[in-house]
């Protein structure tokens, strides 16, 4: 491949040093005393589990939280990173995941390739447009896009997302940063577009640039990276050089020994995942069926990535499903697909005792299909909003009047038996979410699902930002679930998550099963073998 690259004036030593960095969103620590060291001329893989702190690590080296503890060096020399701008002029440059985020629609896209030019020009807009197209060109031509002047005159808008993620890439390249960051960034490429892609790095890599990579496609980081920095829960647990070993990344990324969680979480009679399951509830121990029920749910031929292979898949009553899988294995596209909010690129779902599988949130939860989504101060909870509320809003008919007002007992009576139930902390049931921590508004969040009877209860992440008290309230009741004969799902990026609560644990990898099997059957580095397919291959 021979685009042309800027040629901007570097050294051999360029090296950005994170040191002891921190950061908290009120009590809840997000990054603890992160060591990082990343040289010129090598691509550093950064790898974690949602929640790991690998999001905020990047928005600090991006200068958009710049109230972090600790140290930034480059080419030691220690700087502040008080804003995006500062970090641009410090030449670390970032390509975010959001892709519809870095563009500005109503410009050409001619104009947003020159956006970062433009922004700085002293002169006048309409003396610049003659140098847009200029300037979007040689973008186009560092990625070898091969668009012509009558797509660089279009709206960006028109644009599909792949393309769009192309350009906020070429864009990036031509300021010819010092430090790439580069989040996610073939998430929604092809894989020529990808290999495209990285050529370009191969070339940066090769001029003495320093690029961070994050990417939940284990393939690529084992083809690309120099070195994988695993972190979890805001530390740094693996920093491992060519060639990457994955028996040491997995590990570091997806848990410590289950041994040990268990016990906290589900108490000292606990055996580990290869002894015969018990777990504890509130009234009594309780024993897992012997077997579990019929199937509630039929997966056939669905493919929940465009370009992942069909899949089959039954969830049977009186079980628990663990799936356990990385950002972009498809885990949320499952929840999501089931629960009527989202639709798969193709196959089926059929449900034992409806007569179609739901077509909309509302349908499923008449239908008693209830999910808990990933992300809960985006997808399930209203700002200002009280617990009884909450917690009366998908079922606003069983506490209302038959004339359709709100029964203020009957919501204050639901609210009771949920606090009492997960034992929220809270002054009573008008206290507001915002007043609770993270993981009482997580209690309530899927409390509400618990007050009715569920055909088929998704939770996705449910335990992420939790304590282990939490933890443990959490998984005996949607044990108790289970118990009554529902099928539960609980999806996580976290093995040891899914050891402790499930009967029988999946994992996904890039939307392709790579594991199913029961829980009394399979061993911890079983499952995080199951990881390693796409690396194997």
């Amino acid at each position: 491949m021979n685009s042309p690259l800027p040629t901007t004036p570097r050294t051999e030593t360029t090296t950005v040093s994170v040191r002891g960095v921190g950061k908290s969103f009120g009590p809840n620590v997000v990054l603890r005393g992160v060591d990082l060291e990343i040289t010129g001329g090598e691509v550093v893989a950064l790898l974690g589990a949602n929640g790991a702190g690998k999001s905020t690590l990047i928005k600090i080296l991006s200068g958009a939280h710049p109230d972090y503890t600790g140290e930034v060096l480059i080419d030691g020399e220690p700087v502040r990173l008080g804003s995006p701008t500062e970090a641009r002029a410090r030449g670390i440059a970032t390509v975010h995941q959001r892709v519809r985020e870095g563009i500005v629609p109503g410009l050409t896209v001619a104009e947003n390739l020159a956006f970062d030019e433009l922004a700085g020009a002293t002169t006048s807009w309409l003396v610049r447009r003659r140098e847009i197209l200029t300037t979007a060109r040689r973008a186009v031509e560092v990625l070898d896009l091969g668009w012509s002047d009558a797509v660089l005159r279009r709206d960006v808008a028109t644009l599909g997302i792949s393309d769009a993620q192309l350009l906020v890439v070429a864009r990036t390249l031509l300021q010819r940063p010092r430090l790439l960051i580069l989040d996610e960034p073939t998430s929604a490429l092809s894989s020529a577009e990808a290999e495209r892609l990285f050529g370009v790095v191969r070339q940066l890599r090769a001029d003495s640039l320093a690029v961070v990579l994050v990417s939940h496609r284990l393939g690529e980081v084992d083809a690309i990276a120099d070195r994988a920095v695993v972190l979890r829960d805001g530390r740094v647990t693996a920093d491992v050089a060519k060639p990457l070993s994955w028996p040491v990344i997995l590990p570091a990324m997806l848990g410590a020994s289950a041994e040990g969680l268990r016990t906290a979480v589900l108490g000292s009679d606990v055996p580990a995942p290869d002894g015969p399951a018990r777990v504890r509830t509130a009234e009594a121990d309780v024993e897992p069926r012997a077997a579990a029920g019929s199937a509630v749910v039929r997966l056939r031929d669905v493919r929940l990535l465009a370009e992942a292979p069909a899949i089959d898949l039954d969830l049977n009553g009186g079980e628990v499903t663990g799936i356990v899988g990385l950002i972009g294995a498809g885990k949320s596209e499952l929840a999501h697909g089931l629960f009527g909010s989202a639709h798969w690129s193709a196959g089926t779902a059929e449900f034992t005792d409806l007569e179609r599988a739901p077509r909309s949130p509302a349908e499923a939860i008449r239908s008693g299909v209830f999910l808990v989504p990933e992300d809960r101060a985006d997808q399930a909870l209203l700002p200002g909003w009280s617990i009884q509320r909450t917690l009366s809003l998908p079922f606003i008919t069983k506490v209302s009047s038959r004339l359709g007002a709100l029964d203020g007992r009957r919501e204050r009576d639901r609210a009771h038996t949920v606090i009492e139930r997960l034992g929220v902390v809270a002054r009573g049931p008008g206290t507001e979410l915002n007043e609770l921590s993270g993981g009482n508004q997580q209690k309530v969040v899927v409390g509400r699902w618990l007050v009715e009877p569920a055909r088929l209860l998704l939770l996705d992440e449910p335990f992420r930002g939790v304590d282990l008290g939490a933890r443990r309230d959490i998984g005996e009741q949607v044990r108790a679930v289970a118990e009554t004969g529902g099928a539960v799902v609980v999806l996580s990026a976290d093995v040891d998550e899914v050891l402790e609560i499930a009967d029988r644990v999946l994992v996904l990898v890039e939307g392709q099963l790579t594991l199913d099997s029961p829980v009394s059957q399979v061993s911890r580095d079983d499952v995080v073998r199951a990881f390693s397919g796409e690396v194997a291959r």
